[in-house]
Protein backbone atom coordinates (compact mmCIF):
# COMPACT_ATOMS: atom_id res chain seq x y z
CA UNK A 1 0.00 0.00 0.00
CA UNK A 2 1.29 3.21 -0.87
CA UNK A 3 1.83 6.19 1.15
CA UNK A 4 2.81 5.41 5.10
CA UNK A 5 0.48 3.40 7.38
CA UNK A 6 -1.92 4.60 9.70
CA UNK A 7 -0.73 3.07 13.32
CA UNK A 8 -3.45 1.56 15.85
CA UNK A 9 -2.90 -0.06 18.82
CA UNK A 10 -5.00 -3.52 19.12
CA UNK A 11 -8.01 -1.99 21.23
CA UNK A 12 -8.86 0.29 18.21
CA UNK A 13 -8.07 -2.21 15.80
CA UNK A 14 -10.89 -4.43 17.93
CA UNK A 15 -13.02 -1.50 17.82
CA UNK A 16 -12.72 -0.94 13.79
CA UNK A 17 -12.80 -4.11 13.05
CA UNK A 18 -15.45 -5.34 15.83
CA UNK A 19 -13.80 -8.33 17.01
CA UNK A 20 -12.13 -8.81 20.43
CA UNK A 21 -8.44 -7.74 21.05
CA UNK A 22 -7.64 -11.76 21.93
CA UNK A 23 -8.22 -12.21 18.29
CA UNK A 24 -5.95 -9.22 17.00
CA UNK A 25 -3.48 -11.08 19.28
CA UNK A 26 -3.82 -14.66 17.91
CA UNK A 27 -3.75 -13.36 14.24
CA UNK A 28 -0.70 -11.60 15.07
CA UNK A 29 0.99 -15.01 17.03
CA UNK A 30 -0.07 -17.27 14.17
CA UNK A 31 1.78 -14.67 11.10
CA UNK A 32 -1.47 -13.87 10.01
CA UNK A 33 -0.85 -10.02 10.27
CA UNK A 34 2.04 -7.53 10.36
CA UNK A 35 3.07 -5.84 13.34
CA UNK A 36 4.69 -2.58 13.74
CA UNK A 37 7.14 -2.26 16.95
CA UNK A 38 7.50 -5.08 19.80
CA UNK A 39 7.30 -5.55 23.18
CA UNK A 40 4.35 -5.00 26.02
CA UNK A 41 2.76 -1.86 24.42
CA UNK A 42 4.50 -1.18 22.07
CA UNK A 43 2.82 -2.84 19.47
CA UNK A 44 1.06 -1.60 16.62
CA UNK A 45 -1.05 -2.15 12.96
CA UNK A 46 -1.55 -0.96 9.77
CA UNK A 47 -5.49 -0.05 10.16
CA UNK A 48 -5.56 0.34 6.61
CA UNK A 49 -4.93 -3.51 5.81
CA UNK A 50 -7.85 -4.92 7.62
CA UNK A 51 -11.31 -4.50 7.22
CA UNK A 52 -13.93 -2.35 9.04
CA UNK A 53 -16.88 -3.43 10.61
CA UNK A 54 -20.26 -2.51 9.14
CA UNK A 55 -21.96 -0.47 12.45
CA UNK A 56 -25.84 0.95 13.04
CA UNK A 57 -25.17 4.25 12.62
CA UNK A 58 -27.00 5.57 15.52
CA UNK A 59 -25.93 3.02 18.44
CA UNK A 60 -22.77 1.62 16.95
CA UNK A 61 -23.84 -2.14 17.36
CA UNK A 62 -21.79 -4.59 14.69
CA UNK A 63 -23.80 -5.81 12.24
CA UNK A 64 -21.04 -7.17 10.39
CA UNK A 65 -17.90 -7.86 11.49
CA UNK A 66 -14.55 -6.69 9.80
CA UNK A 67 -11.36 -8.47 9.95
CA UNK A 68 -8.76 -9.59 7.23
CA UNK A 69 -9.49 -10.42 3.82
CA UNK A 70 -7.92 -13.80 3.84
CA UNK A 71 -10.49 -15.14 5.69
CA UNK A 72 -13.34 -13.07 4.43
CA UNK A 73 -14.09 -15.08 0.96
CA UNK A 74 -17.20 -12.70 -0.31
CA UNK A 75 -15.00 -9.34 0.33
CA UNK A 76 -13.75 -7.95 -2.72
CA UNK A 77 -11.33 -5.14 -2.53
CA UNK A 78 -12.85 -1.85 -4.60
CA UNK A 79 -10.20 -1.74 -7.21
Amino acid sequence: MPGSPALVDDETLAYYIGRPASTIRRWRAEGRIAQYGSGRGNVLYDVREFVAAERDEWTGEVLKTGGIPELMPDYRKAA
